[in-house]
């Protein structure tokens, strides 16, 4: 079956998302704020959900169209085929949005589109009552200036749970931000990478699975996995197909490094439950004391902000450790991720190569590109 799917993004995150739908060999249609709109078919559902490291969702996209009362988003809504997604006994519920729309109460329209959803069905398996046991599938009504978009969920809970975080500390950065920051900073498996304020291990746990080309999705499960349109054998291919493109046999050179020794034994954890334990070194450091490793390495990293964790004092001496490292070490790259605005000249003394405007989830930050220079 031709599908039209989007695959949500954090802003500022759109390009990265799109790269990764046509790396798995799909046509993007358009890209805008927050999504990337692309064409597939069942398969692609199982192996988008499986392979996008940086995506929050993925959605299947039912229908797009104008509707300015409340009549006439009813009709269009039932008009929809919602019987090739949704069996008799499925499962749903239906969430929305609305932003600068005639029709900006939210729950009014969840309710008419609910209403219109069992009415078609009603009317099509001839049934008055819905026990709704089977498979859930998550109905998103979004008006955006009166344009609606209707989606069906097909990802469940957010991509960015790939399952192996077991351990936390104080304010860990999303896995699906974490890989976004590696596949911006252009590392390869070729490359030194250190993260000196690594938290939980995120950071290097994502640069090992991308290195180790193990889908982000593997150990987990998707809604659409129940799904009566996805074919069993299709998820099993699919998974299947994921180990064996593992690279079990490569040598990595990842780094963590934290102040907080409870922060190293969670990262430890983390990358055990992860599978790539075997690739990444993880120890307790003050950044005062980081050591190059070797020649034209890179570091990425999201230091303390201040208005999470860590006192302003602390946050400067992190600053001060870098700009001392970067000076002995030149040929080195820097990425870091912070709300500080000021970070530019008090880490490197100079403007940034390349930075991003990026959400750290509801925080502003920017992340900041220092390219080494080439021996």
């Amino acid at each position: 079956m031709r599908l039209e799917l989007i695959a949500t993004a954090t802003f500022g995150l759109e390009a990265v998302v799109r790269r990764e739908v046509e790396a798995l060999g799909y046509k993007v249609i358009k890209t805008e704020d927050g999504k990337v709109t692309y064409l597939g078919d069942e398969r692609a559902i199982v192996r988008s959900n499986l392979w996008l490291r940086s995506a929050d969702r993925v959605l299947l996209k039912i229908a797009e169209f104008e509707a300015d009362e409340f009549e006439s988003l009813f009709q269009q809504i039932k008009a929809l085929a919602w019987e090739q997604f949704i069996p008799a006994d499925g499962k749903f519920t239906v969430t929305g949005s609305s932003v600068k729309s005639k029709l900006h109460s939210v729950p009014a329209c969840q309710k008419i589109v609910k209403k219109a959803i069992v009415e078609k069905l009603k009317e099509f398996y001839d049934v008055d009552v819905f026990e709704e046991s089977g498979a859930q599938y998550t109905v998103k009504a979004t008006l955006l200036k009166d344009r609606v978009t209707v989606t069906i969920d097909t990802s469940g809970i957010g991509l960015h749970k790939r399952g192996y975080r077991q351990s936390d500390v104080a304010a860990p950065i999303k896995e699906t931000l974490a890989a976004a920051l590696i596949q911006l900073s252009f590392w390869n498996d070729g490359r030194i990478l250190i993260d000196p304020c690594c938290g939980s291990g995120t950071i290097p746990i994502e640069a090992a699975m991308i290195g180790k080309n193990i889908a982000p999705g593997l150990n987990r499960s998707f809604a659409c996995e129940d799904w009566e349109i996805i074919d069993k054998t299709i998820l099993k291919e699919e998974k299947k197909r994921a180990f064996s493109a593992i690279k079990t046999d490569i040598k990595l050179q990842i780094y963590g490094f934290d102040i907080d020794k409870k922060a190293v034994l969670a990262a430890r954890q983390n990358a055990e439950e992860a599978g790539v334990d075997d690739c990444i070194v993880f120890g307790k450091n003050d950044v005062a004391n980081l050591r190059s490793a070797g020649k034209n390495g890179i570091i990425v990293t999201n230091p303390p902000y201040g208005e999470r964790i860590g006192e302003q004092k602390q946050i400067e001496s992190v600053y001060q450790a870098f700009n001392k490292f970067f000076k002995i070490n030149p040929d080195w790259s820097l990425f870091m991720i912070t709300t500080d605005k000021a970070a530019e000249e008090k880490v490197m003394g100079r403007k940034a190569d390349r930075r991003r405007k990026l959400y750290n989830g509801r925080l502003e930050t920017c992340y900041y590109q220092f390219h080494g220079k080439k021996a």
